[in-house]
């Protein structure tokens, strides 16, 4: 029996090379031709929280995607440490595959400390129990997907999705930027509360790049699309227990110059604001073979 989120934990649970130095694996996947961002991200956090005190969670994340990562070689992750400071500590994390920088990011730990707190209010969504699954959601288009591409369409996924207000993935129609869906790791799980964190920032990747596709009706699956992660950023304001559903609300305020802008805001069911996400990505016409 299949355990994709035993799976991902594996995937996460990086080998340490030297004091400041891991290898990564990628999923042994045949239609997988680059490495997803999320696996990235997530790898190179669990690196950075490898040489931090455990008494300092991270409360933010800043990254670059410089060159598509290969599948078929591991990862080696170095950590540089920036800064140990009294209240802050800051690591630099450089994935490289042959010999070349692949990715890099840069994250901030703090201590625990109290202060004053606002937030925005949750969007007033369906809940979770009323939506049907993604996988659910995508086995209506599956004949129209190419064979080749059928297995990764529908495999079972170790962050369970559901989306309100779905699209066609193959003919969407053009909508509001908006998008919400419920995301939450798709069975309870008994890990470190460091551990929760990461694998919010592997999900994180998962739907926001296609938010600036919506208002254009476009799809990557059509083929008419070159798209993918430009750089990423995340803001952790609270703890995080991931095996919970959790409201992923996203938008794009813009796009232009083949790139888009696109946000997220991440909350409880009960409506406290856990964590916020920005991202760019390439959003360019892609080239039409003769």
């Amino acid at each position: 029996m299949t355990d994709p989120v035993g799976d991902l934990l594996a995937l996460l649970d990086i080998e340490r090379l030297e004091t400041d130095l891991f290898r990564g694996q990628s999923p042994d996947e045949e239609e997988s031709q680059r490495v997803f961002g999320g696996q990235v991200i997530a790898q190179s956090l669990v690196a950075a929280y490898r040489t931090v005190p455990e008494d300092r969670p991270c409360h933010s994340l800043h990254c670059y995607f410089i060159r598509p990562g290969d599948p078929n070689v591991p990862i080696i992750y170095q950590v540089d440490h920036s800064r140990d400071g009294g209240s802050f500590t800051t690591r630099r994390v450089v994935a490289i595959q042959h010999g070349k920088q692949i990715f890099n990011l840069a994250a901030s730990f703090q201590v625990v400390e109290e202060g004053w707190h606002h937030q925005h209010p949750m969007p007033e969504v369906q809940g979770p129990e009323t939506l049907g699954d993604r996988v659910e959601w995508r086995r209506k288009f599956a004949e129209k997907v190419p064979e080749r591409h059928r297995g990764h369409f529908l495999r079972p996924r170790p962050i369970e999705m559901r989306e309100i207000d779905p699209l066609d993935p193959l003919k969407p129609e053009k909508v509001s930027d908006q998008q919400n869906l419920w995301f939450r790791v798709a069975r309870e799980i008994d890990e470190a509360p460091w551990l929760h964190h990461c694998l919010m920032a592997y999900a994180s990747d998962m739907a926001l790049l296609g938010t600036g596709n919506r208002p254009h009706g476009i799809s990557w699956m059509t083929g008419e699309l070159m798209s993918a992660s430009l750089d990423h950023a995340m803001w952790f304001h609270a703890p995080i227990k991931f095996d919970d559903w959790h409201l992923y609300s996203m938008d794009s305020p813009y796009a232009g110059g083949a790139r888009s802008f696109n946000r997220g805001s991440i909350y409880t069911q009960d409506g406290r604001l856990v964590a916020s996400v920005a991202q760019e990505g390439l959003m360019r016409p892609a080239r039409k073979k003769r």
